[in-house]
């Protein structure tokens, strides 16, 4: 499983676990969790940065029509994965 490390400005760097990827209406996702085995907190993340950009700039996806959407996507593609 692949990691990645997020460091929000001013803040220690925070690790997550990549579980999957997809782009919906041409945007970049990826579903990560603080867990590399059993019951971890997952988010659904946007990539808000430019193409040209050297590093992508992630948000938490926090619309609920946005959220439930992406969600529906990757619980389609993990099915050993329960989304809550």
């Amino acid at each position: 499983m692949d990691k990645i490390v997020f460091t929000p400005e001013g803040g220690e760097p925070i690790r997550f676990y990549v579980l999957e990827q997809t782009r919906l209406g041409g945007a970049d996702y990826i579903l990560v969790t603080d867990a590399e085995d059993g019951d971890g907190e997952a988010l659904i993340l946007r990539d808000t940065s430019a193409p040209e950009e050297g590093e992508a700039v992630y948000e938490i996806v926090e619309d609920d029509e946005e959220l439930h959407a992406v969600a529906a996507v990757f619980d389609n593609m993990l099915d050993d994965i329960e989304l809550t």
